[in-house]
């Protein structure tokens, strides 16, 4: 069998299972993000009814439909999982219903895509909100090979996953040594207030300051500003100096603690409400408190002490009260040294996900050709 032509509505169907007997509960409840696949919600699920959510079960599909402020990307993910989601009701959730012709894992190589999201943000629509529907969704022109083509292509994709989901599993087992170190160091010394071994600075960037400004993100890390900067006009920017800490007081977003630790050896430059501060480095170590910061336990500490209105913030004189176990040099930089192995896997965990995004056009375009072929023997 060779190409055919069909138009992806033909092919697919949506489903509207909802709630109702509020079978699943908050822990089923899941968010989608511009990586396409499914993640923890960020909303605050507080008072909210769980009756109106939308079930995702096994081989479906679920996406958003607003594309606009999305990092020209569409929102969209594939529950390969034999568990059941449950999403918010204004997510529209479809499965296959052609499965003689298409495979649900062929699909979503096919969605997962950079032309894909191109095409769908070329192909939204909207004036407030830019939306790409249900309806142009299903008016999508798809040329597919055989089945036996299609799974060929997807047992490589699915491979590479395995591969790398088995080097993330490794990545959670150093993650929970970490964790049961510093647990452990908690129960058999003292906690400290950091107030003693920690120093704020507020040195200003100025007119000839650098230009290498940063973000300090959710993942506990610098990267890349979201928001549009003007690189000649960061004056009055902080300088984060290398080995030095910083830290977002507004906890109630993204309700984790948003800290970044400068380990390059040139000064980055951050918004001015941002803290900036350094330790001890013969008492404590940079990379140990960083550590301490980065567990969930803690985003729960700082939550908890955050303060105010409009805005929950966890200030400077916050930070200065938190208590830790400050063990010897020695056995933080025996932690360290296992974290930092931690970190530099994770990283490598993150450019093996994008290879394998990078290789679903490739894949999705040996099919065709060797569909095309097969119609030529």
């Amino acid at each position: 069998m060779a190409l055919t032509k069909y138009k992806l509505g033909d092919l697919i169907e949506q489903t509207d299972n909802r709630n109702d007997q509020l079978i699943y509960t908050l822990d089923d409840v899941k968010g989608i993000s511009i990586k396409k696949n499914f993640i923890e919600t960020k909303a605050d699920m507080k008072d909210v009814s769980l009756k109106p959510y939308k079930l995702v079960n096994a081989n479906t599909f679920a996406y958003v439909t607003v594309t606009s402020r999305n990092g020209e990307k569409i929102t969209l993910a594939h529950n390969t999982t034999a568990n059941t989601y449950i999403v918010s009701s204004s997510y529209i959730v479809f499965k296959v219903k052609k499965t003689e012709l298409l495979l649900s894992d062929y699909l979503f190589m096919y969605f997962n895509r950079p032309e894909f999201d191109r095409f769908s943000r070329f192909n939204s629509w909207g004036s407030a909100r830019e939306t790409f529907s249900w309806e142009d969704m299903c008016d999508i022109d798809i040329e597919l090979p055989s089945l036996e083509i299609q799974q060929k292509y997807v047992n490589v994709y699915n491979a590479l996953i395995e591969n790398q989901r088995c080097y993330e599993r490794g990545l959670d087992d150093l993650k929970l040594t970490c964790d049961a170190y510093i647990e452990d160091l908690r129960r058999k010394i003292p906690c400290e207030p950091i107030e003693a071994y920690i120093e704020r600075h507020d040195i200003k960037n100025g007119i000839n300051g650098t230009k290498n400004v940063m973000g300090v993100s959710t993942t506990k890390e610098f990267r890349k500003p979201t928001s549009k900067v003007n690189r000649n006009e960061l004056e009055n920017y902080k300088v984060v100096k290398p080995r030095q800490i910083s830290f977002v007081q507004t906890t109630h977003n993204e309700k984790v603690f948003c800290n970044a630790f400068n380990n390059t050896d040139e000064d980055i430059v951050v918004t001015s409400v941002n803290e900036v501060f350094s330790t001890n480095e013969e008492i404590l170590l940079p990379e140990y408190l960083v550590m301490f910061f980065n567990r969930t336990e803690f985003d729960r500490y700082a939550r908890y002490h955050s303060w105010g209105s409009a805005r929950e913030t966890f200030t400077w004189n916050d930070l200065i009260k938190v208590e830790i176990p400050i063990a010897n040099i020695t056995v933080q930089k025996s932690i360290v040294d296992i974290y930092t192995v931690y970190k530099k896997r994770k990283k490598i965990n993150e450019k093996l996900k994008t290879q394998i995004k990078d290789i679903c056009p490739i894949l999705i375009k040996g099919s065709l050709d060797e569909g095309r072929k097969s119609k030529e023997v």
